[in-house]
C-alpha cells in the first residue's frame, strides 16, 4: 500500500514483548479524539473469563492514524505512554484515492500480522476494532478462546451506545428491532436447512470491523482484507470463507459502537442510519427476504452443498444448471475446491438466486410466515444440526 509515513512508527510502551499466540489488536483512527480514549480505556481493561487482567504480553495494540486533522495523535500517545500493553502508532497521510475506510483497515491490519511475524509469533491472531466502539471487557479472551477452539475467524455483533439509539427515534429503533426478530427466525431455519458444524445456531449473519478477530495465518492466506471504499469488513468474512476458512458468527460478543449520524467512514454505519430515517421505505438487508425465497435458498444451498463435498461434480453441474447457470460457469463452480465459493459465484450467476428485499412495511407479516414455518421445522427436526434437506 502506498501511503506517506508523517511521523515514525513507534514502540510508545515499555510494556512486556509479546508473548507466544499473542493478539494484536488493529484500530484505524481519523479524526477520533473525542470516542478515542473510551475505545482505549476498554482494552487497556481487558480480563479473562474469571475477571482476572490479561497476562503481560498477550496482546498488543496497533493504532493507524489516517489523514487525522485533529488531536488523535496526541490522545493516542497519552495513552500510549501510560500503558502496561505494547502500543504501536503508526501515524499515515493516504492519498486522495484510498483516504477510505477499506484502506485504513487494511493497513492496520497489515501492519498487525507484520507485528506478529517479526515478534516471532505467525500461530498468534489479529483483531479488529473501530476508535469509536467499546468492547466489552472479556473481548479479547473471549475471541481467543473460539479461535483456540478450531475456528479460523469470529464475528460479533455490534450494538449502538443507548444515547445514540435513543436518538434515533421510535419509527428508526422499531425497524431495527423487526430486522433483528427476522433475521434470527431466518438464521435458525437456516441451521435447520443447511446446518454448519463450526457455526452453530444460535449464530448472526453481521460483518462489522469493530468486533472481527483472524488466525494472522488466515488472513495472510487470503491475501489480506480485500481492498474496498466501503465494506471491507463484510469482504474479509467474504473471503475467508470462500478460501474455505471456518468462521463462527458469535453472538455472545457484542461491542458498542456509536450511532452518529455523521461518520467518518463514507458507507459505514452513519450513512445507513442516515439513509433510512431520510427515507424510512428503503428496503431492507437482501438477505431479509420473502419466507419462502428464504427457505427454498437454505434447501438448494445444503443439497448443492451435500453433491460438492461428495465430488459428485456431474451431478452438480446439472443443479447448478437448473438453477439458469450457463454451462460453462457451472462447471467452473464445480470445480471451485471450497463450496462457499462456489456458491457465491452461483448466487451471482443464478437468477433463481437473485435477492429481493423485503420493504420495512412487509416485516411483521414476515415474521409471522417465519414462524409458522418454524414450528414445522422444529417438530421435523428438533435437534439443530440433524442431517440434510
Amino acid at each position: 500500500m502506498s501511503c506517506e509515513r508523517t511521523r515514525a512508527d513507534r514502540l510508545l510502551s515499555a510494556a512486556s514483548p509479546l508473548a507466544e499466540s499473542a493478539a494484536i489488536v488493529a484500530i484505524p483512527v481519523r479524526n477520533e479524539a473525542e470516542l478515542l480514549p473510551a475505545c482505549l480505556d476498554a482494552l487497556f481493561a481487558q480480563r479473562d473469563a474469571h475477571g482476572r487482567p490479561l497476562p503481560p504480553g498477550s496482546f498488543g495494540i496497533l493504532l493507524l492514524l489516517n489523514n487525522c486533522g485533529d488531536a488523535s495523535a496526541s490522545v493516542a500517545a497519552r495513552y500510549a505512554r501510560a500503558a502496561s500493553r505494547p502500543v504501536r502508532i503508526v501515524d499515515v497521510r493516504l492519498p486522495p484515492a484510498m483516504a477510505h475506510a477499506g484502506a485504513a483497515r487494511r493497513a492496520a491490519m497489515d501492519l498487525a500480522g507484520a507485528w506478529l511475524t517479526a515478534a516471532g509469533q505467525g500461530s498468534g491472531a489479529i483483531l479488529t476494532t473501530d476508535a469509536d466502539s467499546r468492547v466489552p471487557a472479556t473481548w479479547i479472551d473471549a475471541n481467543l478462546a473460539i479461535l483456540a477452539g478450531g475456528v479460523d475467524a469470529v464475528a460479533g455483533l455490534v450494538a449502538l451506545a443507548a444515547p445514540d439509539e435513543a436518538g434515533l427515534g421510535e419509527q428508526l429503533r422499531r425497524r431495527g428491532g423487526l430486522e433483528q426478530s427476522y433475521q434470527a427466525l431466518l438464521m435458525e431455519a437456516a441451521a435447520r436447512l443447511d446446518p454448519l458444524p463450526h457455526d452453530p445456531w444460535p449464530n448472526h449473519w453481521t460483518a462489522s470491523g469493530a468486533t472481527i478477530a483472524v488466525r494472522r495465518a488466515a488472513y495472510a492466506a487470503i491475501g489480506g482484507i480485500p481492498m474496498l471504499p466501503a465494506g471491507e469488513d463484510r469482504a474479509l468474512v467474504t473471503a475467508l470463507v470462500a478460501h474455505g476458512f471456518a468462521v463462527r458468527h458469535e453472538p455472545s460478543i457484542v461491542v458498542t459502537t456509536s450511532g452518529r449520524l455523521a461518520g467518518r467512514a463514507s458507507g459505514g454505519v452513519a450513512d445507513t442510519l442516515r439513509l433510512r430515517r431520510e427515507r424510512p421505505d428503503s428496503p431492507c438487508d437482501p438477505r431479509l427476504e420473502p419466507v419462502a425465497s428464504a427457505l427454498g435458498r437454505y434447501r438448494t444451498r445444503n443439497r448443492l452443498r451435500r453433491l460438492h463435498d461428495a465430488k459428485r461434480a456431474v451431478s452438480l453441474v446439472a443443479a447448478l444448471r437448473e438453477l439458469g447457470m450457463a454451462p460453462a460457469g457451472a462447471a467452473a463452480a464445480a470445480r471451485l475446491p471450497h463450496f462457499e465459493a462456489a456458491w457465491t459465484m452461483a448466487e451471482v450467476a443464478s437468477p433463481a438466486l437473485a435477492y429481493r428485499p423485503l420493504a420495512p412495511a412487509e416485516l411483521p407479516v414476515a415474521i409471522a410466515h417465519a414462524e409458522i414455518a418454524l414450528a414445522g421445522l422444529r417438530r421435523l427436526r428438533p435437534a439443530i444440526g440433524w442431517g440434510g434437506a
